[in-house]
């Protein structure tokens, strides 16, 4: 049985997606000496950021035992990936998602620490920002808090043209 099926989980079309293009990431003086406290680092605390994604104490907390499963076994066959956060030794914020191709699409973020889910977007903007044009990074929802970042919404015709394009761009060097 096919994962989806064997959760219950659907794919969703919205008519209005929300995408950060990846040369659109807006970075504020704040935010930049923000990051230089921070360290980065890609699939090393996977299950840590998910579990902090997860935190039930969040507003808006959705991601229950079924969903921490089946990105555990996406993250298992290499199509889930994170970016952590750390200060010192601690982590301090980080964000996961699904890897396609040229696609990255988010599902959470979290922070500890102040600014470490930005740091975390940065981190990741950075690792797409590879020069291979045609990547999409796909935020779902544009929220005020994405906004403010550069995220922004784009039409669902729009959306698939973009997701078909990054569909015939590799994937990231540090996923392959």
């Amino acid at each position: 049985m096919p994962l989806a099926e064997n959760i219950g989980m659907a794919w969703w079309s919205p008519v209005k997606r929300g995408v950060l293009p990846i040369d659109g990431l807006r970075i504020t003086r704040s935010l930049r000496q923000s990051a230089a406290k921070y360290t980065s680092t890609v699939d090393q605390a996977y299950d840590e950021v998910v579990a902090g994604c997860a935190d039930a104490t969040r507003p808006g907390a959705w991601i229950d035992q079924r969903i921490k499963s089946a990105y555990r076994e996406l993250h298992d066959l290499g199509w889930a990936h994170s970016v952590e956060v750390w200060k010192g030794d601690e982590l301090a914020g980080g964000l996961y998602g699904v890897a396609i191709n040229g696609l990255f699409a988010g599902e959470s973020m979290f922070h500890a620490e102040r600014d470490a889910s930005k740091v975390a977007l940065m981190a990741l903007v950075d690792l797409l920002d590879d020069g291979q044009h045609g990547r999409l990074l796909d935020v779902q929802w544009l929220t005020e808090h994405l906004g403010s970042l550069g995220a922004i919404e784009i039409c669902r015709t729009d959306y698939l043209a973009a997701l078909q394009r990054a569909m015939s761009v590799p994937l990231p060097a540090v996923w392959r």
